[in-house]
């Protein structure tokens, strides 16, 4: 199946487009963009792995599924274009990093900086409908994306993966914790974040510091 995606994932993840629940997915995925109002636009379905190649990915950012409301969905985790009002957990990122690093809010949700970086923003499910959270977390997706983030594991390292909340923290066993480096919090969301176990954790400095100890460049947060 000739999928539209950066060459080096295709290096990697190539056999996965010629497995039968791939052809399913992106049959089903067809369909739904077809009749419904699905977010993110086709042409950033794969937007995050676009952005970040494989030999490039220095963090990992793992998110449930896209953002459902009009202009807000990117193809990147936690992440709105420019001029798109923040949502809440983002906000919560963003205080926390000022918190941690003394860096001052910023004016705009788009993360693409991040990911021109080595931020792999990757969501588990790729697509939603509109205004339905999780409406296409059944169709295939994660089968995909724990297939990149067992690739990313069993061919790099020195790699951080910052795993927010229950569902991301699900994908830890698909990590060599002995050759990267895992951080685990609360999901920044205000219902999980307001009762503990995401503020103060300092997650993005220690991120810095593992990547500089392991010769690489640290993040601009």
């Amino acid at each position: 199946m000739n999928v539209q995606i950066e060459p080096s994932w295709k290096q990697y993840l190539g056999t996965e487009f010629d497995k039968p629940y791939f052809a399913s997915l992106t049959q089903q995925v067809k369909e739904e963009y077809k009749t419904q109002q699905c977010f993110p636009p086709g042409h950033l379905i794969f937007n995050a792995f676009n952005l970040c190649p494989f030999d490039k990915v220095k963090v990992v950012i793992i998110g449930q599924d896209p953002y459902h409301e009009q202009g807000q969905a990117m193809g990147l985790s936690f992440s709105v274009p420019e001029g798109i009002v923040m949502p809440p957990s983002l906000v919560n990122i963003f205080k926390e990093i000022q918190a941690d690093l003394g860096k001052p809010m910023p004016t705009s949700g788009d993360l693409t900086r991040w990911a021109r970086q080595g931020v792999l923003l990757l969501n588990a499910t790729l697509t939603v409908r509109a205004h339905l959270a999780n409406s296409h977390q059944r169709l295939g997706w994660s089968f995909f994306t724990d297939a990149a983030i067992k690739a990313l594991s069993d061919h790099r390292q020195g790699i951080v993966y910052m795993l927010w909340g229950g569902y991301a923290r699900s994908k830890r066993y698909l990590i060599n914790e002995q050759q990267n480096l895992v951080l685990e919090s609360a999901h920044p969301s205000p219902l999980s974040a307001n009762r503990g176990g995401w503020f103060g954790l300092h997650q993005f400095s220690r991120c810095n510091e593992y990547l500089t100890a392991h010769g690489q460049q640290a993040i601009d947060w």
